[in-house]
């Protein structure tokens, strides 16, 4: 990893005591010496970092947690880069590492640049995200940016720590909303010709993007496709409105910064016969029968028939209850297409696979997950993030339509009002499975409580700063170069050491994120970090003149303290890439 994980580097310090342990005879050779945590001290006053391992293994090692935990702090303290060790509690260990080890790590920064937080070898591993995936009807809304951010953002921290990451997008364009959405388009095709087609069907599709696409279309075809539908039917029209729509679909997200790499159509997961195979395989393995099931309690779902059907034992891995895969009219059920579509990804190398859905799509993970351990041996894995819904508002007041989609505000709607970066930067500031609240007044606020304008001011600052060192040094230019070679140890005051310490953290925010599969992770880390410099500023300024960053009598201090500032710009811009999010060097 470019960059220390410093919890590493601790762990692997205790299990090399621990194996010293072992040859002295003060350790049982059996104990296993693996599950032990590291992790940040609860409460930053005890230390830097806490380890359970005394109390993990104390039982297979038939030692009392404090005794073991007195033989692993009299190693750790040879450490000549801790501080302190300190046992707490039942049998808790906490550290406290040198200002020296924190120093070190800018320079750890500097040499890394933007590559500060990666990992650079390939993992060789394949992991296939698949997020939107919205029906091709229409625009897409703010419920569809969100799970669009969270997905790309997830896929940017998994290529960051050295994971083969394809982007892929599921088009939904095997089912009755196309039928509506071809005819709804017909109909405003008619009216563009003048035709007197009478009011529209309720159940048809409104808003000004279908009139535009249906003027568009009378104006190239004239009004050939009226002979068509007469003599062939909707098929061809079909083709051109599911066109149309991702087209469109495309266009929203790529104004959000967003291109999948593959685009998987329904259709053709069903007219290759990939869903009559995926039920083959199963009914070889015994897991497809036919039968009636119960009643459901409560509201009934969709696919639930008083009736014989044949039906996947998705019980038999964990699932609720089992569940159809054909219709009563002979069609396979949604499950049914989405099983065969997973099973084609596992087909493709795809064994990781992760999908980013939205929130009524929270009653269909179970069922998923369990067809995808049946059709792949339990060779592939599926994980599902669930986002919740977004709340627009304008200063608190909510927004729920707009003229272009006819029932809600469309994502291109609030792109074009706050910009791309806001969007992004805003889908992350709560973990995806609560509700958000996206009030479009807010997110132009100049204040802490604007997280975007928080980040972006705190890497804006670092530039200023930058900038006007170079009248002190006379030079046109200071670069990372220059940089290494400060004097770190002259970075003493708390409040550096305390900036300094979340900027090393940034390698482990990084690994965390991306193994947890928690982009907001990110969003969180950089608040907490442009927190920091801006007590730092505001202390330096306010309070202690000796804290300013530059000091125009004393180079040697003013060069160290560009060496943070610059570590701290890295580190913001390192985080922003991976939100997609551009940095800024000025604001107004």
């Amino acid at each position: 990893m470019t960059g220390m994980n410093y919890f590493n580097y601790i762990r692997n310090n205790i299990t090399e005591i621990l194996n010293n342990l072992k040859k002295t005879g003060c350790l049982p050779v059996s104990v296993d010496i693996a599950n032990f945590s590291v992790e940040p001290a609860r409460d930053r006053n005890h230390g830097d970092i806490a380890t359970n391992v005394a109390l993990a293994l104390s039982k297979s090692a038939n030692l009392k947690p404090r005794d073991l935990a007195q033989e692993i702090v009299a190693c750790l303290k040879i450490n000549d880069e801790i501080e302190s060790v300190e046992i707490a509690g039942p049998g808790f260990i906490n550290i406290i590492l040198k200002d020296i080890f924190w120093q070190t790590r800018l320079v750890e920064v500097l040499k890394n640049g933007n590559e500060y937080g990666s990992i650079k070898k390939d993992l060789n591993k394949l992991i296939n995200i698949e997020y939107v995936s919205a029906n091709p009807t229409g625009p897409m809304h703010v419920g569809h940016g969100r799970g669009a951010v969270v997905g790309d953002v997830l896929a940017n921290l998994l290529g960051k720590v050295g994971y083969r990451v394809t982007k892929e997008y599921y088009i939904n364009d095997a089912g009755t909303q196309i039928d509506i959405l071809t005819k709804s388009l017909f109909f405003r095709y008619q009216e563009a010709l003048g035709l007197d087609v009478g009011n529209m069907p309720e159940e048809y599709y409104p808003g000004d993007y279908l009139a535009e696409l249906a003027r568009n279309l009378a104006e190239k075809d004239g009004d050939k496709w009226v002979q068509i539908i007469k003599e062939e039917g909707y098929a061809s029209l079909k083709q051109v409105s599911i066109e149309a729509m991702m087209e469109l679909i495309r266009s929203d997200l790529f104004s959000l910064g967003i291109v999948h790499d593959v685009f998987v159509s329904e259709r053709d997961i069903v007219n290759n016969n990939e869903v009559t195979e995926a039920l083959e395989t199963l009914k070889q393995k015994g897991l497809v029968y036919q039968g009636v099931l119960e009643p459901p309690k409560g509201r009934r779902p969709d696919d639930w028939e008083p009736r014989p059907q044949t039906l996947f034992k998705a019980t038999q891995f964990g699932d609720d209850v089992d569940r159809p895969v054909k219709k009563s009219d002979g069609s396979w059920t949604y499950f049914a297409t989405d099983m065969a579509y997973h099973r084609d990804k596992f087909k493709r190398g795809f064994k990781d696979m992760i999908n980013i859905w939205g929130a009524d799509h929270s009653g269909y993970v179970k069922r998923m997950k369990s067809a995808v351990v049946a059709l792949t041996d339990g060779l592939g894995q599926l994980d599902v993030k669930i986002c919740q819904m977004v709340n627009l508002m304008d200063n608190g007041k909510p927004l729920k339509m707009s003229k272009r989609s006819g029932t809600f505000v469309t994502l291109r709607d609030v792109i074009d009002e706050v910009g791309k970066d806001v969007v992004r930067f805003m889908m992350l500031t709560r973990k995806n499975d609560a509700q958000l609240d996206f009030d479009l007044v807010k997110v132009k606020e100049q204040s802490r409580d604007n997280p975007v304008f928080y980040v972006q001011y705190s890497h804006a600052r670092c530039c200023s700063v930058l900038r006007n060192a170079l009248d002190i040094f006379n030079k046109s230019e200071i670069d990372d170069n220059d940089l290494i070679k400060a004097d770190i140890s002259l970075l003493t005051d708390s409040s550096e050491i305390n900036l300094i310490k979340i900027i090393a953290s940034w390698p482990q925010v990084v690994l965390g994120a991306a193994e947890s599969h928690e982009p907001h992770r990110v969003a969180y880390y950089l608040y907490e970090l442009s927190s920091a410099f801006h007590s730092l500023w505001s202390k330096g300024s306010k309070e202690r003149v000796s804290l300013r960053f530059l000091v125009p009598k004393n180079r040697t201090l003013t060069l160290a303290r560009l060496a943070m500032v610059r570590s701290l710009a890295i580190t913001i811009a390192s985080g922003l890439e991976v939100m997609g999010v551009e940095p800024l060097e000025e604001m107004e």
